[in-house]
């Protein structure tokens, strides 16, 4: 299998943006949700959209935001996808890429085979799906993984993507038993949260990348 697509998503400053690009990352994730360590204000995450270099796609990731709000952000942040995080529905994230004609994704949170059957729904009105575990207290960053096994050899019927508690340690086999054609991963290359660590980033991205075709 060719090598998955690489996302660090909670990134907040310029440097570890610069570092996930330099370590290979192909999307670097910018969280506007105020609960969250990892959320970022308009101006900085336009900023920081800024500070992304060619060949690097910027997402941004927001959770139930109204529509008026959202198009602020779209408009002042301008990133390259936006990623739902949320409760928004198939015709929810149909609506707004069709309006915005940006690449859209959606977080999905699996842990049973209705789950993965039910996510199938939004097929047609998504980019891509990212499976993720399921949600606690705050959706995404918890560092909690999902059962791969619910994944392997499963028939998707719309472009994907696993997240959910992947670190350098285990991102490998993840890949290995799923087939992950993208993998994601915020808390996995922290030293605290909301804090990104270089040198978990690089481990995180080689390890991603050690499976060859």
């Amino acid at each position: 299998m060719a090598n998955p697509l690489i996302k660090i998503c909670g990134l907040s400053t310029p440097e570890s943006i610069a570092s996930a690009a330099a370590a290979g990352a192909s999307h670097v994730g910018l969280v506007h949700y105020a609960p969250s360590p990892r959320h970022v204000e308009i101006a900085q995450a336009a900023q920081l959209r800024r500070a992304v270099p060619p060949g690097v796609k910027a997402v941004l990731l927001v959770v139930n935001m109204a529509p008026d709000a959202l198009a602020q952000a779209v408009a002042a942040i301008r990133p390259d996808v936006v990623q739902f995080h949320g409760q928004e529905s198939p015709q929810e994230c149909a609506a707004f890429r069709a309006a915005s004609g940006l690449e859209v994704w959606k977080a999905k949170g699996i842990k049973t085979p209705a789950d993965l059957a039910e996510a199938q729904a939004y097929a047609g009105a998504l980019d891509r799906l990212l499976y993720d575990a399921p949600a606690g207290k705050l959706p995404g960053g918890q560092g909690i993984a999902l059962d791969w096994s619910l994944l392997a050899g499963y028939r998707h019927r719309i472009p994907w993507g696993l997240a959910g508690g992947l670190n350098a340690d285990n991102v490998a086999e993840a890949i290995r038993q799923t087939k992950a054609p993208l993998v994601d991963t915020s808390s996995g290359v922290e030293s605290a949260p909301g804090i990104k660590d270089v040198d978990r980033i690089k481990a995180f991205c080689q390890a991603a990348r050690a499976i060859q075709s």
